[in-house]
């Protein structure tokens, strides 16, 4: 510190020459000094600084030659700050005497001497307890009082040591209190310098140490310096790397790192308001407005919907520390790390618009006209389903995107089948569910489209069961059913069954209708063209439907129950009344192939995939036991 001539309060020309700051006497209310003291008593305690003082001046022989005042004896720094504090007082009392008084010069240069000291003594607590004043020590100390431990001495010198460690607290653990212990320490150095005039010097101090390990902290957590063209080089998986990174470190840097600083701040100069913005605007602003540049880079990166979960967990993340981020960066100085969050906040909801947008857009485009075998679940319905339950997962973020962004269309039908919002603050996510609707409404548009390539109608409409079913149960089984509604579920429900119903007329009328409807009395010959008609049809049926597929294996045997109900009670009563007449024909066995329990396992066999390739293969039944479907009773004996 360079030495001054003079004690920087006191002017050898005139007393109005004293600045008021906002720190300055604020330990101490000022009064008439005349009522209080007499000449004789603030000569006296310039004299009792003259040797507390000298003793840590190390161009005096009574110099003591230890590192640290305060590491030495807490006690002897007590004593330290107290007569600075009373020599302060008196300079103040003998410039308003007598400006050219020598005890004046003589506590003008007791006081340079005390200042350099004070200025070591705190540029060796920051620089020597880092670990004591780590963030997350710091943060820890939830309910630091707003005086000193020091300051509690000045009002009564004749409190013992042991009072000293009750400041911090009877709860805190060893680290927090020796935490406390150092704060304090440097309250007093500060608090001591500042209302001296020496508080520039002190802060910077201050300043350069605490920011160095404010930025050595976030490196630690893998935060660079960002800029907009390194992202452009940036390929997705790294970017994606770099965003799990990023979330982890921004919690960590907010909720521990600079709130810590803000603490200390806070606490060692809590005697000036302007000291402590300006010390924690210097420390924290450059960094904390980078960290939040970070999201808005991402969000400016191409736009598509394969990154809409990173960009909501961003989104997520910058909500989540919104409050603590208004909280500690509160003073109007730093309130552009705000203004930086609530723009990454923007572009973020933007981005996440576009890339549902994007998402909507490729269910439209998709063009593939190769047809899934045997009338299976699409590709794009596994795809576009597992894409939207994973959105149902990030509701919040999307509820107050989407309530800013309206479907542009009429969406009345939609609302219809989505339950109505009954509270107010159940309005975005209805905007959510409305959307969610939409989105599997153009799917099932594309279905429709898919489900016209097939040549045979009744494989269009099992493709089409298949995959209303897949949807169906995944809006079931996920957060989906919560925002669709029973009213979406039953509705759709309806729809699907349906398609079944349309399935069966579809593959399986002309085997119902080789019936006679209503049996009558039908003589041998018109028996056995029934006999054939029936096995015909069902051999025809069977072949055909043998290579389609239901993979669900509930719909499987509600279907196979629905055709067996209908076909094999029907078959059975005309078998078991037209088979007796038949007795006497030869190669009975030709004639009769089927046997109504033959029906039940080869309709057991169905909708595994498995083409029958030649009617040679019903030359002889199974006779094997009814398949778990039949435990359903939908064929009576």
């Amino acid at each position: 510190m360079a030495k001054r001539a003079k004690f920087a309060f006191f002017s050898s020309s005139s007393p109005k020459s004293i600045p008021s700051s906002p720190s300055s006497f604020t330990s101490f209310p000022a009064s008439p000094l005349s009522q209080h003291f007499t000449q004789s008593t603030m000569e006296e305690a310039v004299e009792k600084a003259e040797s507390v003082i000298r003793k840590w001046d190390p161009n005096t022989p009574s110099f003591t030659k230890i590192v640290s005042l305060f590491n030495h004896s807490r006690k002897e720094a007590k004593e330290f700050i107290i007569c600075v504090r009373d020599l302060r007082r008196a300079m103040h009392f003998l410039v308003s005497q007598d400006s050219q008084s020598p005890k004046l010069a003589q506590a003008q240069t007791l006081m340079q001497i005390a200042m350099t000291r004070l200025e070591k003594e705190f540029f060796q607590i920051l620089s020597s307890n880092r670990d004591r004043l780590d963030p997350e020590s710091v943060s820890g100390q939830s309910s630091i009082s707003s005086n000193s431990e020091f300051e509690d001495v000045m009002q009564s010198d004749d409190d013992d040591d042991d009072e000293e460690m009750k400041k911090a607290g009877e709860s805190i653990t060893q680290v927090e209190k020796a935490s406390a212990v150092v704060m304090s320490d440097l309250k007093a150095i500060a608090e001591s310098m500042i209302s001296c005039g020496y508080g520039k010097e002190c802060v910077k101090i201050y300043k350069r140490i605490r920011k160095s390990i404010v930025d050595e902290g976030l490196s630690l957590l893998g935060i660079e310096i960002y800029k907009g063209s390194r992202f452009h080089r940036t390929d997705w998986v790294t970017l994606e790397h770099m965003i799990k990174n990023w979330i982890k470190a921004a919690k960590i840097g907010v909720a521990t790192l600079f709130r810590g600083e803000k603490l200390l701040c806070d606490h060692v100069f809590s005697a000036s308001n302007s000291t402590r913005e300006s010390c924690f605007y210097e420390i924290a602003n450059e960094a904390a407005t980078n960290l939040f540049k970070f999201p808005e880079f991402v969000a400016k990166e191409k736009k598509s919907h394969e990154r809409i979960f990173s960009l909501m967990d961003l989104q997520a993340a910058i909500s989540d520390l919104w409050q603590d981020v208004e909280m500690i960066f509160h003073f109007d100085s730093v309130s552009g790390v705000k203004a930086q969050a609530l723009v990454s906040l923007q572009k973020l909801k933007v981005s996440i618009h576009s890339a549902l947008t994007d998402f909507e857009s490729t269910i439209l485009k998709d063009s593939t006209k190769a047809i899934t075998p045997g009338g299976g679940i699409h590709k794009l319905t596994r795809s576009t389903m597992s894409f939207i339950s994973s959105l149902s997962k990030h509701s919040s973020v999307l509820s107050e995107i989407l309530a800013d962004h309206p479907l542009p269309r009429n969406t009345r039908l939609l609302e219809a089948y989505v339950r109505t919002p009954s509270l107010e603050d159940e309005e975005q996510d209805h905007a959510l569910s409305v959307h969610f609707a939409w989105l599997i409404l153009v799917l099932l548009c594309r279905l429709d489209t898919k489900a016209e390539h097939y040549k045979d109608v009744s494989l269009s409409y099992l493709f089409l069961a298949n995959n209303l079913h897949f949807i169906i149960e995944t809006v079931r089984s996920s957060q989906l059913s919560d925002l669709l509604g029973d009213d979406w579920l039953s509705k759709h429900d309806d729809k699907l069954s349906a398609y079944a119903g349309n399935y069966e007329i579809a593959a399986w009328s002309n085997v119902f209708m080789s019936l006679p409807e209503e049996p009558t009395d039908l003589s041998p010959e018109e028996a056995k063209i029934y006999f054939r008609r029936f096995h015909t049809a069902f051999e025809e049926a069977y072949m055909k439907q043998s290579s389609r597929v239901v993979p669900d294996s509930k719909l499987r045997d509600e279907l196979k129950v629905s055709v067996a109900k209908k076909l094999v009670p029907e078959y059975r009563e005309f078998y078991r009344k037209y088979l007796p007449m038949l007795g006497q024909e030869r190669n009975i066995e030709i004639l009769v192939r089927f046997k109504p329990d033959n029906l039940e396992n080869y309709i057991s066999d169905l909708f595994h995939g498995t083409a029958i390739l030649a009617s040679s293969s019903f030359s002889s039944a199974s006779s094997s036991s009814s398949s778990s479907w039949m435990s359903l009773g939908c064929v009576s004996g």
